[in-house]
């Protein structure tokens, strides 16, 4: 950790964790990917893999619809390290066909729609992206959600087929902006306007007082189901298996 850098004794433990488990993984699990999807939570690890030149790759799923504040934050990442993170798409067959049949917004007609379009949009390009390597990192955290309250910090990812590993899955968001702030670390300019949880424009909305962190994800769905497919064992339930980190 860089020595002009001042934070508490809480955030500093984390940040050494986090500096320490870096390294482990990009030496005991090579090739290991990084996804963000350009949240608060995947610029820290962002931050953190590119100022320590760590050799961890980075990519992010563009979905084509996503927020132009959210597709901002590539360049921002490129004008601050110099780095180009690498960009996945959809299908554009496997879009048209959704389109085509379905409509454009189906998504907001039942769980299964939306979840179809996720498989297209983000479940089949991370498959390619993760495609030959042996650990993937993610910037989720337990108190963002039920469905990600027994979170583990390393897993065995069972539909991949890889190690999985969570490394901000005890952070709080206080800790997270704390971190964003002490690096001056570039963000996406909606978590000025009330967003909390950024996902595809349309299945993003900012959220009110009292609302948990991702009540702004597929506002109109319950929360138990708000999972994407990214991130769920074969069950379709967030897979929890714990490994010794």
């Amino acid at each position: 950790m860089n020595a002009e850098i001042r934070t508490d004794a809480a955030l500093r433990a984390h940040i050494d964790a986090l500096e320490a488990l870096l390294p482990r993984i990009a030496a005991e699990f090579a090739p290991a990917t990084f996804a963000s999807s350009l949240s608060i939570e995947d610029m820290v690890l962002t931050d953190a893999i590119l100022r320590n030149k760590i050799d961890i790759s980075i990519f992010t799923l563009d979905t084509g619809r996503m927020h132009g504040d959210t597709m901002a934050v590539v360049d921002a990442i490129g004008a601050k390290y110099g780095e180009t993170i690498r960009l996945y798409r959809p299908e554009p067959a496997a879009v048209h066909q959704y389109v085509t049949v379905y409509g454009r917004d189906a998504f907001y007609q039942s769980v299964e729609l939306r979840k179809s379009c996720c498989e297209i949009r983000k479940v089949e390009p991370l498959r390619r992206a993760l495609k030959d390597k042996r650990a993937w990192l993610t910037g989720m955290r337990r108190e963002q959600s039920v469905t990600r309250n027994e979170l583990a910090i390393q897993a065995f990812d069972s539909v991949f087929g890889l190690e999985k590993f969570n490394p901000l899955a005890d952070w709080s968001e206080e800790d997270v902006w704390a971190y964003l702030k002490a690096y001056d670390v570039p963000y996406n300019a909606l978590y000025d306007q009330g967003y909390r949880s950024i996902g595809c424009a349309p299945c993003s909305r900012p959220v009110v007082a009292g609302e948990d962190v991702r009540a702004g994800r597929w506002w109109w769905e319950h929360p138990e189901s708000k999972e994407c497919g990214l991130h769920v064992g074969p069950d379709g339930k967030l897979q929890r298996s714990k490994a010794t980190p």
